[in-house]
């Protein structure tokens, strides 16, 4: 006999709020591991597909319905004593969003990584590091930094997700120079803004690049609990 495994989807949803890296999560209110902090998640229906159900979960579980979320599958987890009522297999997603509102699900809320990665329930813990690490490496060879900015923003504001995201500082003129010499990362708006301070600066909007030529390379590698500390 062929056994039945329940299949869930589970969401590392990451944006950058107050200056830190975040992850949307709630704290669970009943056994097993009453009083942590979980990702949001769901057991998929038997006529939607993978996709569907982690954007399903994150309208309804998550209580994100229509945000800007990019969303794409991370890993699946299926090792057999991942939650102790019974066996469950799970494909997680990483989701990279701008600094949203807070959910209109009451029991979700975005909390810090540094504090969440010390204790997490189930095995989240193990898929909150692996989402940030797919973070921090998507940065490197594809736009997607900017799916933590606002539609329009400046390369200050963009530099400050690299920032936080990788863990460290880094140099504003050469960082200025590598994202406006990459074919396609960035396209002028035409306007200007004052919000971060001085002169006015340029705002950009995310271009049509899918993979960035040449690749926005960290010089320094971190451990993935180290770069969940959201800033240098």
């Amino acid at each position: 006999m062929v056994p039945r495994i329940p299949v869930s989807v589970d969401l590392v949803v990451l944006t950058v709020r107050c200056q830190k890296l975040c992850a949307l999560v709630w704290k669970r209110d009943k056994p097993p591991y009453e009083g942590r902090w979980a990702l949001s998640g769901g057991f998929i229906q038997l006529d939607e597909d993978l996709p569907a159900a982690a954007a399903r979960v994150l309208a309804e579980r998550a209580g994100l319905p229509g945000a800007p979320v990019h969303l794409e599958q991370l890993q699946t987890y299926g090792y057999p004593d991942r939650d102790p009522r019974q066996r469950v297999l799970s494909v997680a997603y990483l989701g990279l969003a701008p600094d949203l509102p807070a959910s209109t699900e009451a029991h979700m809320s975005w909390q810090p990584v540094s504090a969440l990665l010390r204790e997490m329930a189930f095995d989240h813990r193990r898929i909150m590091v692996d989402g940030i690490e797919r973070a921090r490496a998507k940065l490197e060879y594809t736009p997607l930094g900017a799916a933590f900015c606002p539609p329009e923003f400046t390369v200050a504001e963009l530099r400050r997700v690299y920032e936080i995201v990788w863990g460290r500082p880094l140099d504003p003129r050469n960082f200025h120079r590598k994202v406006t010499k990459a074919e396609g990362f960035l396209v002028p708006t035409g306007g200007t803004t004052t919000r971060d301070g001085g002169r006015p600066a340029k705002l950009y909007r995310r271009g049509p690049a899918v993979l960035l030529h040449p690749p926005m390379l960290r010089s320094l590698k971190e451990e993935p609990g180290r770069a969940a500390a959201g800033g240098p």
